[in-house]
């Protein structure tokens, strides 16, 4: 009589989400969630999934580097400033732009801010300019309008608002110079010297307005930031009176980053620090300010303190709300090259865009651009960086699946949906060890099954599978063959495509696990 053989090893099914918490780089690999990754490039972190990031088109071509991108707007009339090299252009209609006349900078890099239908630059180098449409509908586009003893122009370096009024910052010193009279744009220049009450020395670098209810009020705080990491707070409004104006404290933070080291957001500032990017509502214990409604985490704090501790002194750290696709860019210059920290704004998910080369960013009537080396783009603008592909890698966090038992992976199915057909390499790392398995440029041929000559899902190649996939506007599923054991496992997802749009939402993973799987 035959006997049916007893099978040991029931192979299990279970589902994997996309890692929508993003990128983790607090961690050990041994204790992450499985819902994080460990490697996050070019692919967004959403609410239900994880999209690969959009691309750029070129909106000016210049001859030098773009490092100032300005914003002007009066009423109805919109204006864009790019300055490259020693020469301001406007740039507020696309492929036409146009030297501004009689102006020039010696260093192209400037803090700008706009108070009053004025538009001030300033960079510790050239006298401050400003730029105006009068009420005669005349453009002026020149030298302040300040003055005051013992001031060289030239020094002022950043510039802000708060208390309806311009505050200056004064290079190398303590020193920040306010209009005589609040609200003014032109006049005298009084001089408000921060050493007297300074506790750690150094340098001013930034002035923030702080509110927790996004407006200009009565309660809202100035706050002095200096290179050492102090912040000093004051309340008050009329900074001429002794009894009105008060400080409230001061605080050790850590140290900023640059001049450009505040990013405003619904009434918080958050400064771009050695540490991370913090708000100061979850940095400062000042009692009438209530906790941050910001999503902000360190969860990326290993990769800031990695960036700072090399690359601190490069030009182009600062930081961009994007309300249009709800997360916030922070700029980060890695050697010659540049990379972006992103965050949901809504999740608090982080990734990072990678081949980007964005010597700053700016925002204009709506749409988002960056400056870079030989003109300025337009970013979030097709699924191509200028023509070129995007690649993309997430390699999520390890998981065991709630089971300690070794386990041998046999299917895995990526849930995708796509815009057209595109390639994918997916595989799976174990028990911490990665491999790196890169794919080949086979873009516009995704109904192909082989890959380098090579079938997908062969025992040739058994560590990934590389696969022509057919695009499409429903949920795509397929079971692809995958060799791998070990305790814990991580999915590695990478894409190369030009002009394709991807969403990646849950991973179907079959494994058998118990005795006998050797």
């Amino acid at each position: 009589m035959l006997k049916l053989p007893t099978r040991t090893n029931q192979s299990i099914n279970i589902t994997l989400p996309a890692p929508l918490k993003g990128l983790n780089v607090r961690d050990s690999l041994a204790d992450m969630e499985m819902d994080y990754a460990v490697t996050m490039d070019n692919y967004l972190p959403l609410d239900t999934k994880v999209a690969l990031r959009p691309g750029y088109v070129l909106y000016e071509e210049t001859d030098d580097a773009v490092a100032t991108l300005a914003p002007y707007q009066k009423g109805t009339d919109l204006r864009f400033f790019a300055i490259a090299g020693h020469t301001v252009y406007d740039i507020s209609s696309r492929n036409q732009k146009t030297p501004v006349a009689g102006v020039s900078f010696t260093q192209p890099r400037c803090q700008t801010v706009q108070y009053k239908n004025h538009l001030y630059f300033v960079n510790g180098i050239d006298t401050p300019k400003v730029f105006y449409i009068d009420d005669n509908n005349v453009e002026h586009f020149e030298n302040w309008q300040f003055s005051a003893e013992n001031l060289n122009p030239s020094s002022i370096i950043n510039v802000a608002v708060s208390k309806q009024r311009l505050w200056f910052v004064e290079k190398n010193s303590m020193r920040v110079w306010y209009p005589e009279v609040a609200g003014n744009i032109s006049g005298t220049l009084q001089c408000f010297d921060l050493s007297q009450v300074s506790r750690f020395g150094g340098h001013l670098v930034a002035v923030a307005n702080w509110t927790q209810d996004g407006g200009q009020g009565i309660d809202d705080l100035t706050v002095f930031i200096t290179s050492e990491g102090e912040a000093l707070v004051y309340a008050g409004i009329n900074v001429n009176n002794a009894d009105d104006w008060k400080l409230r404290g001061s605080y050790k933070v850590s140290k900023p980053i640059g001049y450009q080291c505040l990013v405003a957001y619904q009434g918080d500032v958050v400064i771009i620090s050695e540490d991370g990017y913090i708000p100061l509502s979850k940095a400062l214990p000042v009692d009438c300010i209530s906790a941050s409604s910001l999503a902000f985490s360190d969860a990326i704090r290993g990769l800031v303190l990695n960036r700072s501790a090399y690359y601190s002194r490069l030009n182009g750290w600062h930081g961009i709300i994007y309300n249009r696709g709800g997360y916030a860019i922070f700029n980060v210059p890695v050697a010659n090259q540049f990379e972006q920290h992103v965050i949901n704004l809504n999740t608090g998910a982080w990734c990072r865009f990678t081949n980007i080369r964005a010597l700053c960013w700016q925002m204009f009537d709506g749409r988002i651009y960056f400056g870079s080396d030989n003109g300025v783009y337009l970013f979030d603008e097709g699924y191509s960086d200028n023509g070129m592909p995007i690649s993309g890698t997430v390699e999520q966090a390890f998981s065991n699946f709630g089971c300690e038992s070794l386990k041998k992976m046999l299917l895995i199915n990526p849930r995708t949906k796509a815009a057209k057909q595109y390639n994918l390499v997916i595989y799976l790392n174990t028990d911490m060890q990665k491999q790196n398995v890169e794919y080949a440029e086979n873009i516009g041929n995704g109904n192909t099954t082989k890959w380098n000559k090579i079938k997908w899902s062969s025992r040739q190649r058994p560590i990934a599978s590389k696969w022509g996939y057919s695009g499409s506007n429903i949920m795509q599923s397929q079971w692809i063959a995958v060799a791998a054991t070990g305790y814990k496992v991580s999915i590695v997802f990478k894409t190369k495509t030009n002009g394709n749009f991807i969403e990646w939402f849950e991973t179907g993973i079959r494994y058998a696990v118990g005795s006998g799987v050797l």
